[in-house]
């Protein structure tokens, strides 16, 4: 189904990744397929450090990425804002 539709985060091909901060908080990243998409591809192994910024999949012909926060996590976006990977600021972890 398309990916902007709620079903398609638990109907579509999906792969998450959970990425824990220095301070122990957890991120938690969805890529979904969307109607034409049909593979995702994923570079992370499991154990892997990774940066801000860092690419860690791809999925083909587009779709979306769902992002899961903790409550703490003061949100630097807009409700409708495009946002660039590698790029837009999301969120800010209280210190």
């Amino acid at each position: 189904m398309s990916a902007n539709v709620d079903e398609a985060s638990a109907e579509n091909e999906r792969n998450s990744v959970i990425v824990q901060t220095e301070n122990g908080s957890e991120v938690i990243f969805c890529q979904v397929a969307g109607l034409v998409a049909r593979r995702i591809v994923s570079e992370l192994k499991e154990g892997q450090e990774v940066k801000m910024g860092d690419r860690y999949g791809i999925i083909r012909f587009g779709s979306r990425a769902d992002i899961y926060l903790s409550e703490e996590v003061e949100i630097k976006t807009l409700v409708g804002q495009t946002m660039i990977g590698g790029e837009t600021i999301i969120a800010k972890f209280s210190s």
